[in-house]
């Protein structure tokens, strides 16, 4: 009888946690929910890819992290990723491991569909860490990419840029009934395959041909599936106010969710347009339109020359758009447009002024000696106008030739941050400091977007708390986005967590010396393998393929 009563204890204490073996147990961590309330202290254990207890439980890990002193918060979303290349050849995600994200959102362009012509552009267009075009469609690409090896989660829309050149190739024209069929077909196909939804960059080439009724009629499609809508506006400057309009109406005719990429107002003569937008939304927001946005936190913006040329000019692709810019009529128009205000196309060039565009990275060996200098500056060494000089380089380096441009104001910056409705994305890839990385100079925002967000604007200027900051991180934009059991430490959820001193968490990287990661991020579990280790990589590869709604 004591045999039978011992043997019950044990088993009610075993249920009821006394005696549980779990994975991991992270110890006395200052716990960020990802809801932002008010932290906690206590314990986050991880078993498997899932969180299996929260607070103050019983049990012991067969690994113990002491974190006390340091905040414990779920894995940061990086909203607007361009890791969809850098991933494939080194799946280590390292500037963004070491800032604690641990899912990337790929957007404004898309890995499928490709057609043959595209395959063939894409893979003229790499440099020399070539990698092979296997895939057709976005499903496809996601197997593909999980297949090979990540140490992050990863997520993506379809594009409508891709949709439409798949379809029209890169040419003006609106799409014939049949074709925009197919294009609405191929939409349907992404979000079945997983796409978050539709997405699209207003201002490149052939994206920027697609009027209004293009874009409501495919956003309808990925309504169907439980998408949402998300774009780089056709303007940020000049006609920002009408871009969100645009925006506004989307959301209205194909009553589709809507973000905003990288949020911002720029060029000088533009700063004091935030606050109508910012009333703009607010309005929307009021009558129940969901209009939500995100945005770096720097006061420049990256792009290529091809931002600072007009649409017409590009037409048909990179070799016809370098083909132009040979002959010296055309040239001398689009100098001419360079240089003057327009009325129908987004000029970068002329809201941040050659002193004010940084070149970041050249195919041709030849050329890099230009990295990191201003585009007024190539010019004078070269003894021709800064026009002349642009063009020049995009025909030389056969690329669009990456361009850094100062555009926004620093208290926009402050102000966007405190809209409650703002999650952040890098706009960037997500690289190590070696290699064929250092030929280049990326954006700061690479190494330092989501550290700066909580070293300077949190810790240093309290733009916002700390636990407002993680929530907008974690649990908004997995929210958003309809990812369930992601973005909150909440027993059940995948165990994506980060652990990082809140009192040294900041970014390093700057426009001179860009190549440096950020410090302050301690550890990362990707689905509750550790991928950083005391600052370091371990190599692990546990990331997956994080499905949209309409995933069959």
């Amino acid at each position: 009888m004591k045999y039978f009563s011992a043997l019950l204890l044990f088993s009610c204490l075993a249920t009821s946690g006394y005696g549980q073996t779990y994975d991991v147990v992270i110890r006395n961590g200052t716990l960020y929910d990802g809801t932002g309330a008010a932290p906690t202290v206590g314990d986050l254990a991880l078993r498997g890819s899932r969180i299996a207890a929260v607070g103050k439980f019983p049990g012991r890990g067969k690994r113990e992290i002491d974190a006390r002193g340091m905040a414990v918060a779920p894995g940061f979303v990086n909203m607007l990723s361009h890791a969809y290349i850098s991933l494939l050849r080194d799946g280590r995600s390292l500037s963004d491991i070491r800032q604690g994200v641990t899912l990337e959102v790929f957007g404004e362009v898309s890995m499928g569909p490709l057609s043959e012509s595209m395959k063939a552009e894409m893979q003229q267009q790499q440099d020399e860490e070539k990698f092979d075009i296997s895939w057709t469609t976005l499903g496809e690409f996601m197997r593909h990419l999980e297949q090979k090896g990540v140490a992050t989660n990863f997520a993506s829309f379809v594009s409508a840029s891709e949709i439409r050149e798949h379809e029209l190739g890169q040419i003006n024209r609106p799409p014939t009934p049949v074709e925009l069929e197919r294009m609405k077909a191929l939409v349907a196909q992404a979000m079945e395959e997983g796409a978050m939804g539709l997405t699209t960059a207003l201002i490149y080439v052939p994206a920027t041909f697609a009027k209004t009724d293009e874009l409501v009629a495919l956003a309808h499609v990925a309504r169907q599936y439980g998408g949402i809508f998300t774009a780089h506006m056709r303007s940020e400057g000049d006609r920002l106010e009408a871009a969100v309009d645009e925006m506004i109406e989307i959301r209205k005719r194909a009553m589709i969710p809507v973000e905003i990429y990288h949020l911002k107002a720029a060029g000088k003569a533009n700063w004091p347009k935030l606050d109508r937008v910012i009333a703009k939304i607010d309005s929307a927001r009021r009558a129940g339109l969901f209009i939500s946005a995100n945005m770096y936190n720097y006061t420049a913006g990256a792009t290529g020359l091809d931002a600072a040329m007009p649409p017409w000019v590009q037409e048909g692709g990179l070799q016809a758009w370098r083909e132009r810019l040979q002959d010296t009529e055309t040239r001398q128009k689009v100098g001419k447009a360079m240089t003057e205000p327009a009325g129908d196309w987004e000029n970068l060039a002329l809201a941040a002024g050659p002193e004010g565009m940084i070149l970041q990275g050249f195919k041709q060996d030849s050329l890099r000696k230009y990295v990191g200098k201003t585009l007024a500056e190539v010019a004078a060494q070269r003894g021709h106008s800064w026009y002349e000089t642009a063009m020049d380089l995009v025909v030389m380096d056969d690329s669009r030739v990456g361009t850094a441009y100062f555009l926004m104001s620093e208290e926009n910056v402050k102000k966007q941050i405190a809209l409650p409705y703002l999650s952040f994305g890098s706009d960037a890839a997500s690289i190590a400091p070696e290699g064929s990385s250092l030929k280049r100079s990326p954006h700061p925002r690479t190494y330092g977007n989501f550290a700066r967000l909580l070293g300077k604007y949190v810790r240093e200027e309290k733009v916002i708390s700390l636990a407002e900051a993680i929530s907008r991180l974690t649990m908004q934009p997995c929210s958003n986005l309809d990812i369930p059991d992601r973005g909150a430490l909440r027993t059940g959820y995948f165990a994506d967590v980060v652990i990082f001193d809140p009192a040294r968490i900041g970014d390093r990287a700057t426009f001179e010396q860009p190549h440096q990661l950020a410090e302050g991020v301690i550890d990362v579990f990707v689905n509750g393998t550790q991928v950083l280790k005391n600052g370091e990589s371990t190599g692990a590869m546990p990331g997956r393929a994080v499905y949209g709604p309409g995933k069959k």
